[in-house]
């Protein structure tokens, strides 16, 4: 048969055209089930390889022919399917997921499904944060992430707070996390003049926070390079939802209390006592009668007209007061939050108050498919009525030193007793001085966001951080000031900080197979630093506080320091198949703290995981719902340093009042970045459909390079120079544990529980042990070490101290003998002021319209040295008032007891040593929540979404043998000490709060 070719190229032709005319466009808007917009879904046309997804406002434009199936696909919702009939206009609808949904994680310069990450990242959300207020932001992390230590150092209402991510990985350098606040990071350090640090935090609102993101390992903390050791806190403030404008309320007033008070003498027992130690002393009676004659200033001690309770007049009941409202909403172009909150805190420490106002707004807008920008802007001012630090005889805790005989004021019951007290009292600062700080703070980031090409975006941030303290400080004619006639102080600090990020970020699905996102940008950060302060004297009135009354300006001055950092990064994650998973980051970091040298520094990381539950062999399980292996390896640093730490120094001083120059620091060029090397393995699983589900992580950091202000001769005319040696080794595991344990429609309990071990080693250390106090630095020990003689008790023949001699005899072993001359005895390593088994355990329980929820918080293996304890349970050396345990103290022969005999102005056991050293292990109720909801059938009747009632107690119980104040509150004046850790002296405990609130939404 003869083919007509120029007919059946006809043919070809005419069927092709008709299937080109078969296809057409269709178009449509992509929302979920509340009307919001989907943008990035992604639409495919089943059994081909043509898609497209929707755009920023969720519309889409795709090419399809009738009877083709479109397929409606997007993370966390249940894909749909449409087959296309003579529609040219397709609205679509999803609806959640639930069981698929994943939770967003913020990991630095981006976000990340919780399923598919590869790095260790702890996340609180705020479910766990608002509508419950907390004493601080760092607190509500507390026993909430596996590896994350949080402790506050004591009672003060400003109270430092101590962070620390996996272990202590560096010695003289920075110990804390990095702080990023909406993609800024702040300024954490402290500023106060009385050497009781501040909560550099202090100034944020609780209740304005999304999210909470804690980057444990390298893998995820790489990305900030230089500033990652210690791991990286992302706080992720609200932004405002498509939709109805919502405003809610949120208001609390609570009680609040010490959590602990101690047991000190009365009068009656003192005077047995401190009689008893001068008797023993060769003192007589009538001396020491005398000496309470003093103390009584005229009333009859021996018929107990006076008896002075100090504690009780230094740690009073306080109050918390907070109120906040916050509005928010957003059309399909602009989406808003704005907020304003008030504190009021009355302290448990006399004399201690905060008064915070804030005020946020974050407002997001589109300004066309493709470019949208936004600013998220925060201000707040703090006032804090501050008191003296520990160590001071005007900080109010000091009072209980005071003899209970010694009355606290005068005959008029107004003017405070200095006559006739064994110290100065307190009470002269809070009725004749003054001692406020107030903090504005700042926080701006503004951004502007460019969809270049559909799979290809640029985002351009610039942050800004303002911080400003101002301290005043006055001391009148009754206070320890009185003989200049008035002392005042005025310290003013000012830190700016601009930040610049600007970055690219490629997203692309390949056949429906790969999953690719990379990251490349830069950043830039400049900080400056500006201090004035002044002194003066001799004041003619105590109504005249300011020193333009001074009669003397006895000191002034100002400084200004600056440093920078450039730093330029990148990162790459590859998803395959939705079940192999890989990761890979790389930061280049210059500072301007380090020599010109080694300025700059490489921090690469890598990572990877494989969700074996997809497998073939497992996805069909009906009990295991995830199973994720994955491991990572990353290089962090540290540059926790002075700002020229590098550079020799000079300042400019009077000599014989010209003007000359000094060396103030020798310089170290080759000074390089201190790096951290960190492996993770861990395991992700889930069971019975994420009923049950986990986390098992084993990990290990070693630092290099450490920063260390090491000694040197004399003879160069400077104490130290900060040099790059020594090791340092962390290593733990991590156990996390979630259980869904009631899962209906009226009722619901969940549970979690975190477990996490540390290992802390001195792996190298080329100058040999550094001691400061009582805590050592040394090779193959714990970062600061307790480094004590051994008390063993008194000697019952004569009441004489004990001390184990622990010196090495001939054979090389330890003498083990006891001696009551304490020069006979070595120091040894005593304990650690790091716990080794850190825990936390939450519950959220729901029924109907009540919520219940409660969170429980343990340390083990750390102690704590009470410095105050050869004055506090001194068996009498001073006349300083005991601890009701010196009642034990040995009296005759025989006697068996730990406390030696009462002496008085001799030294029998209050020298440094495990005498006052304690095991500070303790279990603590640290948060408990009560709520109910007010049925909406109700609450529609006022206009109102919503009205819940609630109550909520903060450190309501704590489970310790520890004896002291709290197994947390250490010395203020250690806050920002790296070496001199664990102690405390006359620390104030954490307050006990209960506080009664509502939340109302309209």
């Amino acid at each position: 048969m003869k083919v007509n070719h120029y007919n059946l190229l006809m043919l070809v032709f005419f069927i092709s055209g008709i299937a080109m005319a078969q296809q057409r466009s269709i178009s449509g808007s992509i929302k979920d089930n509340k009307g919001i917009p989907l943008p990035g879904v992604n639409i495919l046309i089943k059994d081909t390889n043509r898609g497209t997804q929707s755009d920023f406002d969720g519309m889409y434009t795709i090419e399809a022919a009738s009877g083709e199936t479109i397929m409606f696909s997007f993370l966390g919702y249940i894909t749909k399917e449409i087959v296309l009939n003579n529609q040219n206009i397709i609205d679509v609808i999803l609806d959640e997921d639930v069981s698929a949904l994943e939770e967003v994680v913020v990991v630095g310069f981006g976000t990340q499904s919780r399923r598919k990450i590869t790095a260790n990242i702890a996340s609180i959300s705020s479910d766990e944060i608002n509508e419950i207020p907390t004493p601080s932001l760092q607190s509500s992390l507390t026993g909430k992430a596996a590896g994350v230590q949080v402790t506050q150092l004591n009672g003060k209402v400003e109270g430092g707070i101590k962070v620390r991510v996996r272990g202590v990985a560096t010695i003289s350098s920075s110990q804390e996390p990095l702080y990023v606040v909406d993609g800024i990071p702040i300024t954490n350090a402290d500023e106060s003049i009385n050497n009781s640090p501040i909560n550099p935090l202090i100034a944020l609102n609780p209740n304005d926070i999304e999210s909470i993101d804690i980057l444990k390992d390298a893998s995820s903390a790489a990305i900030y390079g230089a500033r990652g050791t210690n791991g990286v806190i992302i706080i992720t403030t609200k932004q405002g939802k498509r939709g109805k404008t919502k405003v809610s309320l949120n208001s609390s007033y609570g009680i609040s209390s010490a959590t602990n008070k101690r047991d000190w003498l009365n009068a009656e027992q003192y005077v047995e006592l401190m009689t008893e130690s001068a008797l023993n002393a060769g003192f007589s009676q009538a001396g020491i009668e005398g000496q309470f004659d003093f103390y009584a200033n005229g009333l009859d001690w021996r018929n107990g007209e006076v008896d002075t309770d100090w504690q009780e007049l230094a740690l009073v009941d306080g109050s918390v007061q907070d109120f906040g409202v916050s509005v928010s909403g957003g059309s399909e172009k602009t989406r808003f939050y704005m907020s304003t909150a008030y504190n009021n805190t009355d302290g448990i420490v006399r004399g201690n108050e905060l008064e915070r106002y804030s005020f946020r707004t974050n407002i997001d807008h589109t300004l066309s498919k493709k470019f949208k920008v936004g600013t998220n802007a925060s201000i707040s001012k703090s006032i804090i009525d501050r008191i003296a630090n520990d160590n001071a005889f005007a900080t109010p805790l000091q009072a209980i030193a005071q003899s209970p005989l010694s009355p606290a004021y005068l005959e008029d019951g107004i003017t405070p007793n200095n006559e006739s007290t064994e110290y100065y009292n307190f009470l002269g600062d809070e009725f004749n001085g003054s001692f406020k700080t107030n903090i504005w703070r700042i926080l701006a980031n503004t951004y502007a966001e460019y969809q270049i090409l559909p799979d290809l975006s640029f985002r351009s941030e610039i942050g800004y951080d303002f911080l400003s303290q101002v301290a005043e400080r006055f001391s009148g004619s009754l206070t320890q000031s009185a003989s200049v006639g008035g002392f005042g102080t005025v310290n003013a600090v000012q830190t700016e900080k601009y930040n610049l990020n600007n970055y690219f970020t490629y997203a692309k699905r390949f056949d429906n197979t790969f999953d690719l996102e990379t990251t490349v940008g830069m950043s830039y950060e400049d900080s400056q630093r500006r201090l004035q302060f002044a002194q003066g004297q001799g004041f003619p009135s105590d109504d005249l506080q300011t020193l333009n009354s001074a009669a003397e300006i006895t000191a002034g001055g100002s400084t200004r320091t600056r440093f920078n950092f450039l730093s330029y990064f990148g990162r790459a994650t590859l998803s395959i198949a939705d079940k192999y998973l890989l990761k890979a980051s790389l930061r280049y970091d210059g500072s301007s703290r380090f020599g010109e040298e080694n300025r700059f520094g490489w921090f690469p990381a890598v990572s990877a995981g494989w969700i074996v539950s997809e497998e073939s062999f497992l996805n069909n399980s009906e009990i295991l719902s995830l199973l994720k292996l994955r491991g990572s390896w990353g290089i962090t640093g540290n540059a926790g340093i002075g700002n020229f730490a590098s550079l020799s120094l000079f300042q400019g001083t009077p000599y014989n009042q010209r003007a000359g120059l000094a060396p103030t620091q020798l310089g170290n060029p080759a000074l390089k970045w201190e790096k951290t090397t960190q492996y993770d393995i861990g395991l992700d699983f889930g069971i019975l459909n994420n009923r049950i589900s986990g986390e098992i992580d084993y990990y290990e950091k070693a630092t290099d390079d450490l920063l260390l202000n090491e000694p040197v001769p004399g003879t160069s005319g400077f104490p130290n120079i900060t040099r790059n040696v020594g090791e340092i080794k962390n290593s733990g595991f991590e156990f996390v544990i979630n259980t869904k344990n009631i899962v209906s429609s009226d009722a619901s309990w969940s549970t979690s529980l975190n477990l996490s071990t540390i290992d802390n080693e001195v792996t190298n250390l080329p100058g040999g042990d550094i001691i400061a106090g009582r805590n050592i630095v040394r090779e193959g020990e714990t970062v600061s070490s307790f480094y004590l003689v051994e008390f063993a008790g008194a000697d019952p023949a004569n009441g004489d101290a004990l001390f184990i001699r622990n010196t090495v005899n001939a054979d090389g072993t330890i003498d083990r003998s006891t001696t009551n001359n304490f020069n006979e005895a070595s120091r040894v390593i005593a304990g650690s002021p790091y716990p080794d088994l850190i825990a936390g355990l939450t519950n959220n329980v729901t029924y109907k319209g009540i919520d219940f929820s409660f969170t429980f918080q343990g340390e083990w293996g750390a102690s704590i040295y009470n410095n105050g304890g050869r004055f506090q349970s001194g068996n009498a050396r001073f006349f300083d008032n005991q601890t009701t345990d010196q009642l034990r103290r040995w009296q005759q022969p025989g006697d068996i007891t730990d406390v030696p005999q009462a002496r008085l102005f001799s030294t029998n056991g209050q020298q440094a040593s495990t005498r006052y050293l304690q095991e500070s292990d303790f279990i603590r109720l640290r948060n408990l929540t009560l709520g109910y909801t007010v049925p909406q059938e109700v609450t529609k009747k006022f206009y109102m979404e919503r009205i819940r009632i609630y109550f909520t107690g903060f450190n309501l119980l704590t489970f310790t043998d520890f004896d002291g104040y709290d197994p947390e509150s250490t010395a203020d004046f250690n806050g920002n000490s790296n070496i001199q850790v664990g102690e405390t002296f006359y620390s104030a405990p954490p307050a006990k709060t209960y506080t009664l609130g509502i939340n109302i939404d309209f």
